[in-house]
């Protein structure tokens, strides 16, 4: 891969991860509608890796405290916030692990590729975010998370993997329809992202140590240092922009996308 593609790849990437407009839609995109070749699994975990760093560190006090409820609930002891944040977390991730690997062994992920779905997607779960923001109500915060919202959630972020519907798109749309305000919405998606990124790295973790040499590890550093610099940036403008404006915008961006890859896609 070139220097250029490279960084186009993980600016891509860092961008659309957190914003409810699809990365891995985008991604597809990328090779679909240039030609340029497509940047392969290690690319992928590397640009990957490079998020999970970017929304670590933006809500470090959050992850920190579910770490150190992670170690409560193994203890089976669910009395402390940062405990059942961890609980919510994993069960949140439990739906999206499950059909990931039916996707991988199937190889569904592979038909499901394509320019007309990825139009048709960022078309429907933009009405779908757009009916969510406008009749969820305000009521419910971050840390009034239940289990019962988790597994709701969590079944939101599993039909994400369907390119083009975007995990953050779609949890925030789960959040906001079950009454969570905005702030609290997006903050609970990017934190439900941080479990999905590690389980999705670690799935393809064998196959990329398998394919990987020097000139795959120095791509793959320059991958994730521009796509970790590209997501906080995203993150900061998003949770900034959430005080004063509604998710209309990328909604807006959506259902403009997705006309432009029908008429692409079937002309």
């Amino acid at each position: 891969m070139t220097l250029l593609h490279l960084v186009l790849v993980s600016i891509i990437q860092g961008l659309t991860e957190f914003l409810p407009i699809s990365s891995s839609g985008h991604l597809i995109l990328l090779p679909a509608l240039t030609g340029l070749e497509d940047q392969g699994l290690v690319i992928d975990v590397a640009v990957h890796i490079g998020t999970l760093f970017a929304v670590v560190l933006f809500f470090w006090r959050d992850v920190h405290s579910g770490f150190a409820g992670l170690g409560r609930l193994a203890r089976g002891r669910v009395d402390t916030p940062g405990a059942r944040l961890a609980l919510c977390l994993v069960i949140a991730t439990i739906p999206v692990i499950l059909l990931g690997l039916i996707f991988k062994i199937t190889g569904l992920m592979e038909v499901v590729r394509s320019v007309a779905l990825i139009g048709w997607t960022m078309i429907l779960f933009g009405i779908a975010l757009y009916w969510a923001d406008q009749r969820g109500m305000e009521a419910k915060k971050s840390d009034q998370w239940t289990i019962r919202d988790a597994v709701v959630m969590g079944v939101w972020q599993a039909i994400a993997l369907i390119p083009g519907t975007s995990r953050s798109g779609a949890t925030i749309t789960g959040a906001r329809a079950l009454g969570y305000d905005r702030h609290s919405a997006a903050r609970l998606a990017m934190l439900m992202s941080i479990p999905t990124i590690v389980a999705s790295a670690t799935l393809m973790g064998a196959d990329v140590i398998a394919t990987a040499n020097q000139a795959a590890a120095r791509d793959g550093a320059i991958a994730a240092l521009f796509s970790f610099v590209a997501a906080l940036a995203a993150l900061w403008f998003m949770m900034r922009l959430l005080r004063s404006v509604s998710f209309t915008p990328y909604v807006i961006y959506r259902i403009v996308l997705g006309v432009v890859l029908l008429v692409y896609a079937y002309s």
